[in-house]
């Protein structure tokens, strides 16, 4: 579904990314993980064309997206859920999930979305910016899904979000993969939440993928040399 390879990435005259090589594998949900500032995000969003790369492909189902832009990829089947949810606070739910339909170019928000986020069709009046930390995550992931992607990045979707609602999200990620076959790639710093969802890990270390594999391979050495501070 997605492979990366010989990806490399700047800030200036800061080398971000170096040869970065990945995949996240057809129906699969891949947890890439690693600590504070290795380049996680980074990488999201060079796959997601919001970042420019100096070299290397970008491949979703065989097909070279390096150099795209954005929308490109969108309309390629690539759904994208950034770091800190980035809804539009003074537009209404529906207003932000109506944002991709020109995208998509369909007129209608996919039941799919009000099914698995029931408090969105609630409060589908209400301005973004008065939800809850959660509401808000839950919005940005609706709206991902309104594109009806293939393939879902997810950036940190647990951050700062309440316990009872990381469950309800988890829940989500593992009924689109496991149920509907999307293949998700989640960047994930909660060990627990990341064996809750995730089929695959991809540990990376300063701007490196330095290890992957099935998620029962991801032992305590692993867990103590890349994850922990």
């Amino acid at each position: 579904m997605l492979e990366v390879s010989g990806i490399n990435q700047f800030y200036g005259e800061s080398h971000t990314l170096w040869d970065l090589a990945m995949e996240a594998p057809q129906g699969a949900c891949t947890c890439l993980m690693g600590r504070n500032g290795v380049g996680k995000t980074t990488l999201l969003k060079a796959v997601m064309g919001l970042l420019p790369v100096r070299s290397g492909s970008i491949r979703v189902n065989g097909a070279d997206l390096a150099g795209k832009p954005a929308e490109a990829r969108a309309r390629a089947g690539v759904g994208y859920v950034p770091q800190g949810r980035e809804i539009f606070p003074q537009l209404t739910v529906e207003e932000n999930l109506r944002v991709p339909l020109g995208v998509r170019r369909g007129t209608t928000i996919p039941d799919l979305v009000f099914d698995l986020f029931p408090v969105l069709k609630e409060m589908r009046r209400r301005r973004g910016g008065d939800l809850s930390g959660g509401q808000q995550q839950q919005l940005a992931i609706g709206r991902a899904l309104v594109l009806e992607p293939e393939l879902l990045l997810l950036d940190e979707p647990t951050e700062g979000i309440q316990p009872n609602v990381v469950r309800e999200i988890g829940e989500v990620i593992r009924y689109l993969n496991a149920e509907m076959g999307l293949t998700v790639l989640v960047v994930e710093q909660k060990l627990h939440f990341a064996r809750q969802v995730g089929d695959r890990f991809c540990i990376m270390d300063r701007g490196r993928v330095v290890t992957d594999g099935p998620m029962d391979r991801l032992d305590q050495e692993l867990v103590q040399s890349y994850l922990t501070v």
